[in-house]
């Protein structure tokens, strides 16, 4: 399963790559079928296999023999890698089909904000319409407790932006901390929020030293809300009990 698990992640990550490609630019993530970013051709199904056909075709195109960002294959990757580790703490549990979703969400919403500097509006609508089927069929957090952690996550993140005059983050920000309150309730959605400024400082301190960044780039902060609520997702619940413990 957990091998299957990863192929799905695979599969699921060269749909991202469409994803992260195209809304940006506000084109349809169905149609046209992929093409070549360089020389437009379309591109044939043995050049779609996650990871193996870049490998095969050595990051480059077969037709212009341009080179592919590495990013295509590393998104597959990285979404088969995420897609495994949600199953091994899950297993087929209910929670996993809704999980899987909203982590495919965050690898779409990281990468599209480390490039462009927004969160896709019609992301942050998919993960809130997805929240609303899934609890509705399977009821796996009480409404009271998501509507608070989302009235948490996307107010004190809305307060902040009031103050700061949107100075690190954007409203895209704000709707995503809202919607994956949803999805962690009130407590968990503390914790992403705390883990989220922790990352963010971490990252951006690192980002500077290394000169990667200067002081006047601007420094995404969605990828860091991601990376906070994927952790939460799967550890939030034990973090917790153990900082508990320690009081």
């Amino acid at each position: 399963m957990v091998l299957l698990i990863f192929i799905l992640g695979l599969i699921i990550g060269s749909f991202l790559n469409v994803c992260i490609y195209r809304i940006p630019l506000g084109k349809s993530i169905a149609y046209p079928p992929s093409i070549c970013g360089h020389c437009h051709t379309r591109l044939k199904p043995l050049d779609l296999f996650p990871v193996i056909s870049w490998m095969f075709l050595r990051g480059k195109c077969r037709y212009c023999g341009e080179s592919i960002d590495i990013r295509y294959p590393f998104v597959e990757l990285f979404t088969g890698i995420l897609f495994s580790l949600t199953y091994w703490k899950y297993s087929m549990h209910f929670i996993l089909i809704p999980y899987l979703l909203v982590t495919a969400a965050l690898i779409a919403i990281t990468f599209i904000d480390i490039h462009h500097h927004i969160i896709p509006n019609s992301i942050n609508l998919f993960i809130f319409a997805t929240f609303f089927v899934f609890n509705f069929s399977l009821n796996f957090i009480p409404w009271k407790n998501a509507f608070l952690g989302a009235l948490i996550g996307g107010g004190f993140l809305f307060i902040l932006f009031l103050f700061t005059g949107g100075a690190g983050m954007g409203m895209g920000d704000v709707k995503l901390a809202g919607v994956l309150g949803l999805y962690l309730g009130w407590t968990n959605i503390i914790l992403l929020l705390l883990l989220s400024f922790v990352l963010g400082g971490f990252f951006g301190m690192l980002l500077l030293a290394l000169k990667i960044k200067s002081r006047k780039d601007a420094i995404s902060f969605g990828p860091w809300i991601a990376m906070a609520a994927f952790i939460t997702l799967l550890f939030g619940n034990d973090i917790i009990r153990w900082y508990v413990n320690l009081l």
